[in-house]
């Protein structure tokens, strides 16, 4: 990882990321307010399963909402590479980022199993109240796996971590 590391901060984009004094800030701030685009759909999704909304039937809602999950998701990742590229060191070798990796991957993967699932039997998690229950425990794991890649994953933590 050192020598990753290395050598993504020898790139001239890298050099590039790291000499333009605004650019860090405003990817931290693209990059939370994806992260915050994610979790606001994946919550409002899980309101509708929960019960606690019903403005829409479940496959509505998950319509509605799942293109702000994705388009979030492409944000977090390009703001994310760019940032990794910026400031190599203080990412990949850093335990709790690659911590936040894994749990983001599981995150993702979840969130894509939820999405395959809502498509199948979207229709049932309105009306059948045992599948509605065990739709419930899915999609309140899912906002766990997302609400901790925010935990894991604060710039802070992470920053404070590793001396510069």
């Amino acid at each position: 990882m050192v020598e990753l590391a290395q050598w993504l901060a020898s790139l001239p984009v890298s050099r590039a990321v790291r000499t333009m004094a605004w650019l860090i800030p405003w990817l931290q701030t693209f990059h939370i307010l994806a992260n915050a685009m994610v979790l606001s759909a994946v919550i409002m999704i899980d309101l509708r399963i929960w019960g606690l909304s019903q403005s829409q039937t479940v496959p509505e809602r998950a319509r509605r909402f799942q293109p702000w999950i994705w388009t979030g998701l492409v944000l977090l990742t390009v703001t994310g590479i760019v940032l990794l590229v910026g400031e190599p060191r203080r990412s990949l070798l850093n335990g709790t980022f690659q911590l936040k990796m894994l749990i983001m991957a599981l995150a993702i993967t979840a969130t894509l199993a939820f999405h395959i699932a809502l498509q199948q039997n979207g229709k049932l998690w309105d009306g059948d109240p045992d599948a509605r229950w065990k739709a419930g425990i899915f999609a309140a794991a899912t906002l766990v796996l997302w609400l901790a890649v925010t935990a894991v994953g604060r710039g802070r933590w992470i920053a404070n971590l590793l001396p510069r």
